[in-house]
């Protein structure tokens, strides 16, 4: 059978018989796929471990009928250990996991850009750099973006008048001038439009140093704008913790873009 490899960030696991699992992975060249992990269940197994949610490894695959199946896996980065001792940054991490899944529908279709953005998006929940809330909006915008649904925070999403404008339309795209807002779009304060532009573009010095009644209402748009987006919620969202942190730094970490992706 044909066998290849790749690198992949493993985003589920399924029970499967009595020994097996179903492990949903993203993966750099082949996008997300369903393999079978023979075995893994057993205390006996030496890849059960490589192959938990989180996981960033090195994988190598055979091709089969319906499910491809794994041959041999390699460690990268084992994230999970170090995110689960922290319930705010687990729940962001398990948010984005389930968010990579959900937009990329199509098995097998290649999605470099999502799996860069996750790598980053992961290697930031650890570094701790930034509260764990502004990670995950920042990736739920910039996966969105990368799907082809990026908002729109300075000129009209519908018309293309440059801002600022004071109406936030989830159906038009963004931010929508007095002409053309639709009626129930919401009216954001001037500090969560910013830190809404700051989220998408890696802006970290102003996404850090606002406050949380502007990261709360960001985090309302951007939870309304996903879910309109994929039709439905996810439901690793409401677990996510909101609210104050300890004030990170203005730094951000190694592999986490400062630019928009």
């Amino acid at each position: 059978m044909p066998v290849y490899r790749d690198e992949a960030i493993v985003l589920r696991t399924q029970k499967l018989g009595e020994a097996d699992r179903i492990v949903t992975l993203l993966t750099r060249q082949h996008g997300r796929v369903r393999v079978v992990a023979r075995g893994v269940r057993k205390t006996t197994s030496r890849i059960g471990a490589r192959l938990e949610p989180f996981s960033h490894v090195d994988v190598q695959m055979y091709e089969g009928r319906s499910l491809d199946t794994v041959n041999q896996v390699e460690s990268i980065e084992a994230h999970g250990p170090r995110l689960s001792g922290d319930y705010a940054r687990y729940t962001a991490g398990t948010a984005m996991l389930e968010t990579a899944e959900r937009l990329t529908p199509e098995e097998r279709e290649p999605a470099l850009s999502q799996y860069v953005l996750l790598v980053s998006g992961l290697r930031a929940l650890v570094a701790g750099e930034h509260d764990a809330e502004l990670i995950l909006d920042s990736y739920l915008l910039r996966s969105l973006s990368i799907a082809g649904w990026s908002p729109s925070f300075a000129d009209c999403a519908r018309c293309g008048q440059p801002g600022p404008h004071r109406a936030f339309s989830i159906p038009a795209g963004g931010m929508v001038c007095a002409a053309c807002r639709p009626p129930g779009s919401a009216a954001p304060s001037e500090p969560t439009v910013l830190l809404l532009g700051a989220l998408l573009s890696g802006d970290w010095v102003t996404a850090d140093t606002s406050e949380p009644r502007d990261r709360r209402e960001a985090s309302g748009l951007i939870a309304a704008f996903l879910q309109w987006h994929v039709e439905r919620g996810l439901r690793s969202l409401p677990l996510v913790e909101r609210g104050p942190r300890s004030a990170p730094p203005e730094v951000a970490p190694a592999g986490w873009p400062h630019g928009t992706s």
